[in-house]
């Protein structure tokens, strides 16, 4: 349902115009899908419509007070890829939990999409988190105040396991379909109280979806670092209009390349400039595709069994994945404070943290998380 209470707003708020909506309609009711017209906003791959899940991310921005950009990321397994990718670059997670009966229980179990997805984003660095209990209008629900309690006490649970203090967190009850409090208070649900907030600059509370998104605070963006890019994927032709900063140098630090940037876009729109976090097209000259590699974010997700020295897994780091080997475990280390607790154990399991070597199969680009948090992170699989 993130897509379709993604496409929501983005529709009320003018993102995309009242004929491109009725266009969606009709063609989701010949396919039998007609709840998908606002999902359709954000999914546009031909599969993505046919199937109903999401694949790739993609991109969409509505305007409130502020300037809303969304990146709606996969949330099937199959495409962790992609939504690590997705996640590094954002300034606010917005969980939605399906509050249907049979399907909250079932997102919500030991490696349920909920657990992985709010634990993917709080070790991705995304800290902001919204949490959307969607579906409040099914046949089940019927806007049941009971099972909304019910919900968010599971959900604040688990969040706070994982990191997050459930007091920063705006639990939102929401219909994505029908637009029950995501950008207007509903007369469904006059026992909602509303959210409320605690964060560095005071308190909040509020009812909708849109309201707990104006209430986030912006990252610092590292405008006076270094340029990095982490790169999504590249193609010989690019058809771009615009200049950004034609002085300005780009190095691509896995195989040492620079060259001139000569154009950027966001959302298909011509930029003059392109600041940290923005997701863009570029056009730049003297660079052949086979000399691009996707630029380079440790997070064993509830892994079955034990690590020892010589395991092999996956590594998704920003948008590269690599196969990896462990080549030492060199220490175990309590996750809070990184005090050691053991040297050179013997094999790692669930729950642990250590310093461990690893070396990739095949050359690729992970920056100091110190410098560079966003990309210095990584997730295992």
């Amino acid at each position: 349902g993130k897509s379709t209470t993604s496409g929501h707003p983005i529709y009320k708020c003018g993102g995309i115009n009242k004929r491109t909506i009725e266009n969606f309609e009709r063609k989701a009711a010949e396919t039998g899908k007609v709840s998908s017209k606002f999902a359709w906003v954000l999914d546009k791959l031909k599969v993505e419509r046919g199937h109903g899940i999401t694949i790739d991310i993609s991109l969409g921005k509505f305007e409130t007070s502020n300037d809303v950009p969304i990146i709606d990321a996969p949330g099937h397994r199959d495409f962790i890829k992609n939504m690590i990718t997705g996640t590094s670059q954002t300034d606010c997670a917005v969980l939605i939990v399906a509050a249907g009966v049979g399907e909250f229980e079932a997102v919500i179990s030991k490696n349920g999409q909920i657990c992985e997805h709010a634990l993917l984003a709080h070790k991705m660095g995304v800290k902001p988190l919204i949490v959307d209990l969607n579906k409040v209008d099914s046949t089940e629900l019927s806007y049941s105040q009971k099972r909304y309690k019910e919900l968010a006490k599971e959900v604040s649970t688990y969040i706070r396991k994982i990191g997050y203090n459930p007091n920063t967190v705006a639990f939102v009850s929401i219909s994505g379909w029908n637009g029950d409090n995501v950008l207007e208070p509903s007369a469904n649900t006059l026992w909602l109280k509303g959210w409320k907030v605690t964060h560095k600059d005071g308190n909040a509370s509020e009812t909708t979806l849109l309201e707990a998104l104006d209430y986030i605070l912006p990252s610092t963006r590292p405008t006076d670092n270094p340029l990095h890019l982490p790169l999504q994927t590249s193609t010989k032709s690019v058809v771009l209009t615009g200049i950004l900063k034609p002085s300005i140098i780009v190095t691509f630090a896995l195989v040492n390349i620079t060259t001139e940037v000569k154009s950027v876009a966001m959302h298909y729109k011509a930029l003059s400039e392109a600041l940290p976090r923005d997701n863009v097209g570029f056009n730049v000259k003297n660079v052949s595709v086979k000399d691009v590699h996707p630029s380079t974010m440790v997070i064993i997700l509830n892994h079955p069994g034990q690590i020892s020295s010589g395991y092999a897994p996956v590594l998704d780091c920003h948008t590269a994945q690599v196969a990896y080997r462990f080549a030492e475990l060199k220490g175990k280390i309590y996750c809070h404070s990184g005090k050691k607790l053991e040297d050179g154990p013997k094999f790692l399991k669930s729950g642990d943290a250590a310093i461990v070597n690893m070396v990739p199969g095949k050359p690729m680009c992970v920056e100091s998380f110190f410098d560079y948090p966003p990309l210095g992170l990584f997730c295992c699989s």
